[in-house]
């Protein structure tokens, strides 16, 4: 069973991570020129980096059968999840909107996910959570990305910025090292780890001090909100466990994959608000909002399963 303690920790660090960030704002140490800048250096520094050490795994192939299973369970939960954002949110205005539909898209279960399917399924679950993510990491910077890029461009050019953008190279050198087998030399590995392990910290110091802007209030949720957060906490994981156990897929896969896709909406939906002109608050607050929800809901898909 779950060790709520220890998600309840998880959890515990992002928001003290956030009210950090809220506090540098509020005590004008950063202002909205460092906003910036720091959006700058998560997305193009410290987030690719991050990605790219997600795919640096060893692949056993003992284990292709299951692992091939977890990455077409979790490309399924991105294509309900694609539906669920065309579905929904037509009548909301566009810059909260692409909020949404991304939040629906992309969770954290990068940061939260890996370890609490570790603590859930032992060393199963690490590698599992592993290759879930990958189909989550493609669509992020293929199809979540392009919902904020400028509308006044063509289809085509903004799926050219797309495939250049550097989370995306870092997406494509991924898949060569996976499936190479290249080791790259210590000194790059470590490198990478540490700016890659950055991420987060700057992410939620980040979410935190767009939340601390004047005239903002961080808890008012209104519908649109509200309903977001039942799908991503609860209708996405729910079809996923429903799914898997009609098609009889194996206990510890399904417990891994339904766990993932009960994670809240992601920080990068912020760095993406903040970097397009997007509803940057709105999305602080999509963030801040399922991530607080989650204390209660993912202990409950823990018992669950």
């Amino acid at each position: 069973m779950l060790d709520v303690s220890t998600l309840w920790s998880l959890q515990g660090q992002l928001l003290l991570l956030i009210a950090a960030g809220a506090l540098v704002r509020r005590l004008k140490l950063i202002d909205e020129e460092g906003q910036a800048a720091l959006t700058n250096v998560v997305l193009y520094v410290t987030l690719p980096c991050s990605i790219l050490l997600s795919f640096m795994m060893e692949v056993d192939h003992s284990l292709l059968s299951h692992l091939l299973v977890v990455f077409l369970l979790s490309a399924g939960v991105q294509v309900f999840s694609f539906t669920l954002s065309k579905l929904h949110y037509r009548n909301v205005e566009e810059s909260k909107r692409n909020v949404l539909r991304y939040g629906l898209l992309v969770s954290n279960a990068g940061f939260m996910g890996l370890p609490i399917a570790g603590l859930l399924f032992g060393q199963l679950g690490y590698i599992y959570a592993s290759i879930y993510l990958i189909p989550q990491r493609v669509v992020m910077w293929s199809a979540g990305l392009a919902l904020f890029g400028d509308r006044n461009q063509s289809f085509g050019v903004r799926m050219k910025q797309v495939a250049v953008h550097p989370c995306m190279i870092a997406v494509y050198l991924g898949f060569l090292l996976m499936f190479t087998s290249l080791a790259l030399p210590s000194f790059v590995t470590k490198t990478l780890a540490s700016l890659g392990n950055s991420t987060t910290a700057l992410s939620m110091l980040l979410i935190g001090s767009l939340l601390a802007e004047p005239g903002q209030n961080p808890f008012h949720a209104d519908r649109s909100l509200l309903h977001f957060t039942v799908l991503r906490l609860l209708v996405i994981p729910l079809a996923s466990f429903l799914i898997c156990r009609m098609i009889g897929i194996d206990p510890v896969i399904t417990g891994a994959g339904v766990i993932l896709a009960a994670m809240p909406g992601g920080s990068t939906t912020v760095i993406l608000a903040s970097k397009y002109g997007s509803d940057t608050a709105y999305a602080s607050k999509l963030v801040v909002f399922s991530t607080l929800l989650s204390l209660l809901s993912i202990p409950l898909w823990g018992m669950v399963l």
